[in-house]
This record gives structure tokens, C-alpha cells and sequence, in this order.
């Protein structure tokens, strides 16, 4: 624990590291569209990029230039830098390239979508089901059938959904032979999602996944692949992404507001005396109740168990615990911010659970991770501790703050003569607005682009969260190769990545 405080320590005051290669160098008056994602750019980059380091050039030939144009020259000759260096193109394997996915039913800028529910428990319930029957009309959507394992929580969406007996349904697959169902919500335990959103695409469904993508990186290429295969909208149950406040930091990044990127921050912590996810055992789940084989899955198989079910967080089995249930929801907004979301390149994490011992997962976690040009994410979590992080976004030549609806510009002290200092309020959407998640991924359904937590950046925080719970539970720093998918270790040995029991 001191050898990573240590590390933090320099991160806060060591300063910039030589020798990051990152796009951007101050400010430009260059206007940039609200929200572009870096993938987007990569069909314009390279003749863009041209011509301005054409106009560049010819600028650094004039010696006669006058002072006072010296701000306005850096600023141009930064949005260049900023601008080529979102070029990355990621080009990775592609399984299953070969099969035929349905297609899907067309679906209009006017037509209404027909919803279901894969998972209706407390999450699914109350985050979708509930928020997306209530806001239909202004959605223009239908929700139209509801799966769970458990018959109490098939009964209650049946009702609240106003839905016949013959909507709900136990088994998924059941749910996604319906031609007249568009698009599924996954809202189910970690070891369910892969395989709901993989055959919910192939049946040409679009898919709103919750956090996190998945619960082991393989499955989480698969879906991945899939998704690209079969050209189906997916959206990322994170929704922290749909805050307008990260996109306006990408914006101020491509734009070279702070210069090269050095370190984002930020933190999830709560303080919960009788242990996160305890949550309350409700009696009428049994064994006659719930098709507990069904629950378990990939997972093995042990005898029926209430607390399981119920608190399935707190075990290895089910989910990666505060990684996947909570620092989701800052890894995928500090990707989002950088301006360009990378594969990490390395990864490292440690945690503990010396308080709350009725767990296989940490309930003190600190994550660090690098990405190819040089910007390093550092995340922590606590379920017994509620002191966190300020939210910060760190650059060479100034470094964004961010709060509520606000952004923060404030230039490093050795370039105030080039940036000067600004704040950017009322973004909206801010907080956790589950209507602006709803509402984007449905839009990007009717009328194509991406969403604000579309697979290409949910597949890189995907890589960020299970390295870093291979990490904890190995005790090793882990290097990650985009191309070839592979782990290593520093001295360049092979780690297979965590997966299911065979």
C-alpha cells in the first residue's frame, strides 16, 4: 500500500514525464463541434493535418513575424498537433465474421421502438423498466416484454408494464424470437451479460447494456465483435458518459486548451458500516421460486443460495465488486474526456478488504493505468471510506477541474501567457440523468452515429476494468497489446486472462 501512495504522491507533484508523446500544445480559437468521438475524426485527420502543417511551416520560415503574434501562432500550431494526434486506427481480429445476423427491423426517425428486459431486478426495475415505461411517450417507445429468473420480479414488471402473462418470460431466448421486439435492456447479473447482448444481436436486436460491459475480457471481444459484426447499436449502462461536462473537456483537448495530457483523477467512494451490497433478502425467493441453474450460468454449480443472489457483487464468482459496480462509472468519463479513447498499455491496481471480510471483493481499491500516448488514468474506490478524489483532468500546459455542471480551465503557471483562464457552466445533461441515456441511445437507434457509451469506448474501459481486477487478485503490473489481445507481464510472459471455471 505505501509503494502505491508513493506512486500517487509523484503523480500529484512530480509533474509532467518526459517523453509522453500526446497530441496538443495551448489554446486555439479554432471552433470544434460539440462532441466529436476520436473515431470520427480519423476519415478527416490526414488531410487536415496536411494542409495546416503546410501553413505551419511556412509561418516558421518567417523570421519577421511581429511579437504580438507569437500567442496566435502557438495556438495554430497546436490545434495541428491536436488534431494528428487522434489519428489512431485500432484494427483487431474479428470472430464469427462469417455468420448471418438478422437484420433487424428498419427502423424510422418516426417509428415507434418496441423495448424489452432482459433482468428486472432493482437495477433493471427502477433504472429502465420504471424511467423508460414512464417517459414512453416522449420517447416514442414501447415497453413490450420483461425476463427474469425470479417470479417475483416477473410479476412485478408484468404489472407496472401493464403487459399479458405471455410477455414475461424466464428464459431470454424466449424474449428474442419476438420479430417485433427492436431493442433489449441487459440488466442482469455480470456472467449473464455477454451472452444476452451476443444473441440479442444476432437476432438483430440493439442492445443498452449495464455496467460493466461484461465480467471477463474474452466475452467482452465477443460482444465486442459482434456488435461490429452485426452493426447493432449498443449503449453502455454508465451513465456518467451522457454528462456534458466530458465532452466539452474532449473538445478543450483536441482544441490544445491544456497541452499534452499528463493525469485524470477522480474517485467513487462510499462509507457503508454494514458492508456495500448487503442488501436486504427478500423471503419469497426459494428454490421452487427462481431457476437457480438458470442464475448460476457459466459460473459452476453450488447448491441454492439467498445471499448469493441477492449481494452477488460481493463475490468473485459474479462480478469484480467496486471496479465493475462503481469506478465503471469514472473510467468510462476519463476515457471520454481525453479526446481520444486508447487501449491501456499497461495497468497496475491494488486493494484490500481488511473491514468488511464477508467478501471475496476489495472494499479499498486504487487503479492506475497508462495508454499509448501518454495519459495516465488513476482512479480509487472505497465502500468504507467516503473522502474521494477531486475531479480533475491534468495537462503540461493547464489543467481542467471539474464540478456539477462545470468545467474549469486554469493554465499552468509557466504558460498563463498563452492560456488564459476560463470556466464553462450549465452543461447539461449532468448527474445521473437516466433519461439522457435512454433518450441517446434511442435517438442513435432512429437516426444512426454513436452513443456517448458506444462500444468502442465501453471495449477500451472494458480492458482498463479487467486487467486491473487481474491485477489485485495476481499481484502483477500487466502490459496489454491491442492487436494481438494479448497479456503480458513486464518480462513479457503470457498471462491467460481470468475466465469462467471449465
Amino acid at each position: 500500500m505505501s509503494l502505491f501512495l508513493g506512486v500517487i504522491e509523484s503523480c500529484f507533484w512530480a509533474g509532467p514525464v518526459d517523453g509522453h508523446r500526446v497530441r496538443s500544445s495551448v489554446r486555439t480559437k479554432k471552433a470544434a463541434p460539440e462532441f466529436i468521438s476520436g473515431f470520427d475524426l480519423q476519415t478527416k485527420v490526414s488531410r487536415v493535418a496536411k494542409d495546416n502543417r503546410t501553413n505551419i511551416m511556412s509561418q516558421l520560415k518567417d523570421q519577421s513575424a511581429a511579437p504580438s503574434s507569437r500567442r496566435t501562432f502557438i495556438k495554430q500550431a497546436a490545434a495541428v498537433t491536436a488534431v494528428t494526434g487522434t489519428g489512431r486506427i485500432i484494427k483487431t481480429p474479428v470472430y464469427g465474421q462469417n455468420q448471418a445476423p438478422s437484420t433487424g427491423r428498419v427502423i424510422g426517425a418516426n417509428d415507434r421502438i418496441n423495448v424489452g428486459f432482459v433482468g428486472v431486478g432493482n437495477q433493471g426495475f427502477n433504472t429502465h423498466v420504471r424511467q423508460i415505461k414512464n417517459n414512453d411517450t416522449k420517447h416514442n417507445v414501447q415497453a413490450t416484454a420483461a425476463c427474469d429468473v425470479f417470479s417475483e420480479y416477473r410479476d412485478r414488471a408484468q404489472e407496472f408494464m401493464g403487459i399479458k402473462s405471455g410477455n414475461v418470460y424466464n428464459d431470454h431466448r424466449k424474449l428474442l424470437e419476438r420479430r417485433d421486439i427492436d431493442a433489449v435492456v441487459i440488466a442482469t447479473v455480470d456472467h449473464w451479460h455477454a451472452p444476452v447482448a451476443i444473441e440479442s444481436m444476432e437476432a438483430g436486436k440493439h442492445v443498452l447494456i449495464e455496467k460493466p460491459m461484461t465480467r471477463y475480457l474474452s466475452e467482452g471481444f465477443d460482444v465486442y465483435d459482434t456488435c461490429k459484426r452485426t452493426k447493432r447499436v449498443m449503449q453502455i449502462g454508465a451513465v456518467f458518459c451522457l454528462e456534458k461536462k466530458w465532452h466539452k473537456a474532449a473538445q478543450l483537448v483536441r482544441d490544445g486548451m491544456i497541452g499534452p495530457l499528463v493525469l485524470g483523477q477522480s474517485s467513487y467512494c462510499r462509507n457503508s458500516p454494514k458492508g456495500e451490497w448487503n442488501y436486504t433478502i427478500n423471503p419469497k425467493l426459494t428454490d421452487a421460486s427462481v431457476d437457480w441453474k438458470r442464475w448460476l450460468g457459466s459460473t459452476g454449480t453450488r447448491p441454492f443460495n439467498a445471499d448469493h443472489f441477492f449481494r452477488w457483487r460481493k463475490y468473485n464468482q459474479y462480478c469484480c465488486g467496486i471496479l465493475g459496480d462503481l469506478l465503471a462509472h469514472k473510467i468510462h468519463p476519463l476515457m471520454i474526456a481525453s479526446g481520444n479513447p486508447e487501449f491501456p498499455n499497461r495497468v497496475a491496481c491494488l486493494g484490500t478488504k481488511e473491514i468488511t471480510t464477508d467478501r471475496d471483493v476489495p472494499d479499498n481499491t486504487q487503479v492506475l493505468a497508462n495508454f499509448p500516448s501518454g495519459y495516465t488514468l488513476m482512479v480509487v474506490g472505497s465502500t468504507v471510506n467516503e473522502q474521494g478524489l477531486p475531479e480533475m483532468l491534468r495537462g503540461h500546459h493547464g489543467t481542467l477541474y471539474f464540478g456539477g455542471d462545470k468545467v474549469d480551465l486554469k493554465p499552468e503557471t509557466p504558460f498563463g501567457d498563452e492560456i488564459d483562464p476560463e470556466s464553462f457552466s450549465g452543461l447539461k445533461p449532468s448527474g445521473a440523468d437516466f433519461f439522457a441515456e435512454h433518450a441517446d441511445w434511442f435517438d442513435v437507434i432512429r437516426n444512426g452515429g454513436e452513443t456517448k457509451g458506444n462500444i468502442d469506448l465501453s471495449m477500451r474501459a472494458q480492458v482498463v476494468i479487467s486487467l486491473a481486477e487481474m491485477s489485485e487478485r495476481m499481484s502483477l503490473t500487466l502490459l496489454f497489446d491491442e492487436k494481438s489481445r494479448k497479456i503480458t507481464t513486464g518480462t513479457g510472459q503470457e498471462v491467460q486472462p481470468l475466465n469462467y471455471p471449465a
